[in-house]
């Protein structure tokens, strides 16, 4: 972890300090601001999805499904042994 150099600064009058005060004050309030706004853009409201496009997410999951059965049971019988399939041994 890099160190990081803090400066300091000496203030000889109270409206230095106050000074100071509003500067951070308003530094905190655009970073509150802009993660306001960026927090905002992960919960976006989606558009209404019409009829076919539910219909066009089912197909789509659907067809996801059947092809990660089809890798699984190719799968299985190729590499049984690590999906726990025990081979018999032949006398």
């Amino acid at each position: 972890m890099v160190p990081t150099k803090k400066t300091t600064r000496e203030y000889t009058t109270l409206e230095e300090i106050q000074a100071r005060k509003d500067e951070l004050l308003e530094q905190i309030q655009a970073d509150t601001t802009q993660a306001s706004a960026l927090w905002n853009q992960v919960f976006v409201k989606r558009e209404d999805t019409t009829k076919g496009d539910y219909i066009a997410s089912l197909i789509n999951n659907g067809l996801t499904v059947l092809d990660l059965f089809l890798v699984y049971r190719k799968l299985r019988r190729g590499y049984g042994g690590l999906f726990g399939k025990k081979k018999r041994s032949r006398r």
